[in-house]
């Protein structure tokens, strides 16, 4: 099993989650987040005043899938999240070694 988790602009949020949802991915958790990498924050002006807004607000999605499957989630991911602009995001893939569901105690891929 593979944990992906990928860090997108919020206004691509509905896109990536309905492609996904069309690959076969049954279930995820969205957090907002905020952060920077290579884009360092922008500069904003406020009552004439500018300031630097160094952390950017981001969406932050985690979905468990099967080994099979990670590959068809990466490339939607990317398909879908990419506008070519520098902040696009980062995706993060991660081995899972188990996973249980409470309300049942199955383990691994049956608890996907």
């Amino acid at each position: 099993m593979k944990k992906i988790e990928a860090i997108i602009r919020h206004f691509k949020l509905e896109e990536v989650k309905d492609a996904l949802t069309e690959v076969g991915v049954q279930g995820m958790t969205v957090s907002e987040v905020r952060g920077f990498g290579r884009q360092k924050g922008h500069k904003e002006q406020y009552r004439g005043a500018e300031y630097t807004v160094d952390f950017l607000p981001k969406a932050k999605m985690e979905v468990v899938v099967s080994d099979e499957q990670a590959k068809d989630v990466i490339d939607t991911i990317l398909r879908t999240a990419r506008t070519g602009q520098i902040g696009d995001g980062k995706i993060f893939v991660t081995d899972l070694e188990e996973m249980i569901r409470i309300r049942t105690g199955e383990a691994g891929d049956t608890a996907l």
